[in-house]
């Protein structure tokens, strides 16, 4: 189906064209006749699988095409549209003057700064032919040019919870005439303890409005949130395996964890390794493997959420760029990046959550390109390991490497293991343990073709 058949307006489709796209993600050809339709919807997609193309274009085709008029705020009151368009407008209704004259018809809610910056992109690149206005705000950044951007006058906000807040209480702000509100990442910002901040967000905004809502996974807190904030919504689903995986190359490595820094820059030395992105489960570690790797002369920053905004930016900036070849992220990047053409993702350390793994490779292999995952497993993972083969419904290929802990070393005398054998405890206590790794040792030797989801 090409993206003439959702019946999308002419500027939206010179800008498809404009950017290359021809026929739209599964995402995409189930979400937008819906919010076309004006329905609220309950999303359940990865990144990566084209998200916010799905509620971007029929968003701005609906403001494009929907005419401005006075809308009943949260409390069952007028607001009023035209300063921002130029045209006369009242202080009533308690909007301060400056709310007035800065009506946002949608508004976008996201967890991290660095998606919320993609999204207003995403914005600007599919709606660079239709006159309407954009920004973004978020923390740990001045905010006076958002103040600026606002008192402009925007159709569309992209924010992150705590800046759009502040920015409310400052009554730089007016969210009362609000038609179409999305929140994206529902179970990120659940995550990350948003939910009463999104509670706040939800009482200001206009009953009568239509409600976008974007989650990876649909937990029994996000369908509670949906229930209240979605009216009538359908639910447009796409599996977790489908887009992402497929279009991914997956790979393993058992390696023992003080040779995990080894066998990176080993695999960096291979030139088919243009951009890769490295996780680490923590920041601190996300820090050390930078360093590392800039030690050895590999072009690397980390980005994680202790770095300042400014920081992290120019990191991301950089890595777009092609200045920085690897960037080292902990795992509040795993859905928060959106850098095209990245050719590998290596999972330094295995998420605690399976789930995070998918979003993880769902960094590369975008857009139908193709792309590798590499992923170092040790001993003491094979829990994880299970839970994120039990998500594929297949297991992960192993590969081998020529690392070995030096002769004497305490890694030789507690592993024992040789040449073509991943690394094990030969002396584990634990029976389960020993079956796992014997059944990873079996699937090996009878190749990685025979191998066989569970």
């Amino acid at each position: 189906m090409p993206f003439q058949q959702l019946k999308l307006i002419e500027p939206l489709l010179r800008a498809v064209r404009a950017e290359g796209y021809t026929i739209p993600t599964a995402i995409q050809r189930e979400a937008i006749p819906y919010v076309l339709a004006g329905k609220d919807l309950l999303g359940c997609a990865q990144t990566g699988t084209g998200k916010t193309a799905a509620f971007a274009l029929p968003i701005l085709q609906l403001l494009c095409t929907r005419p401005l008029a006075p809308k009943a705020d949260a409390h069952g009151l007028a607001g009023t549209h035209g300063a921002a368009h130029g045209h006369p407008a009242g202080h009533g209704a308690g909007h301060p003057p400056a709310a007035a004259r800065t009506p946002v018809r949608a508004l976008i809610i996201t967890p991290t700064r660095e998606l919320a910056a993609q999204i207003d992109q995403s914005f600007g690149v599919y709606g660079q032919f239709t006159g309407l206005r954009h920004t973004v705000v978020y923390g740990g950044v001045s905010q006076h040019p958002q103040v600026q951007a606002i008192r402009r006058g925007v159709d569309i906000l992209v924010a992150t919870p705590g800046r759009l807040l502040d920015l409310i209480n400052q009554r730089v702000l007016s969210i009362r005439e609000i038609e179409i509100f999305v929140l994206d990442e529902a179970d990120r910002m659940l995550d990350m303890g948003f939910i009463h901040d999104i509670r706040r967000v939800v009482a200001l905004i206009p009953r009568q409005r239509q409600t976008l809502m974007f989650s990876a996974t649909l937990p029994k807190e996000i369908r509670a949130m949906a229930g209240q904030i979605l009216t009538d919504p359908v639910e447009v689903r796409v599996p977790s395996e489908s887009p992402a995986a497929d279009t991914v190359r997956q790979s393993l490595y058992f390696v023992d964890h003080a040779l995990k820094s080894d066998l990176l820059k080993q695999l960096l030395e291979n030139p088919e390794m243009t951009r890769a992105l490295v996780f680490t489960r923590t920041k601190r570690w996300a820090d050390r493997v930078a360093k590392r790797l800039t030690f050895s002369a590999i072009a690397a920053e980390a980005i994680h959420s202790d770095k300042s905004q400014k920081d992290r930016m120019r990191a991301l900036e950089n890595f777009k760029r092609g200045k920085t070849r690897v960037l080292v992220a902990s795992d509040i990047a795993a859905r928060g990046l959106d850098v095209d053409d990245i050719s590998h993702v290596i999972n330094y350390d295995l998420p605690v959550e399976p789930e995070t793994y998918v979003h993880r490779i769902g960094r590369t292999g975008r857009a139908g390109a193709a792309g590798q995952a590499i992923t170092f497993c040790t001993n003491e993972q094979h829990e994880e390991l299970r839970a994120i083969e039990k998500l594929l419904g297949r297991r992960i290929p192993v590969l081998h490497h020529s690392l070995k802990p030096q002769p004497g070393s305490a890694q030789e005398a507690a592993h024992g293991h040789h040449a073509g054998q991943p690394p094990y405890r030969a002396q584990a206590p634990e029976q389960k343990k020993n079956q796992f790794w014997q059944s990873r040792r079996k699937s090996q030797r009878h190749g990685s073709g025979q191998r066989r989801g569970r």
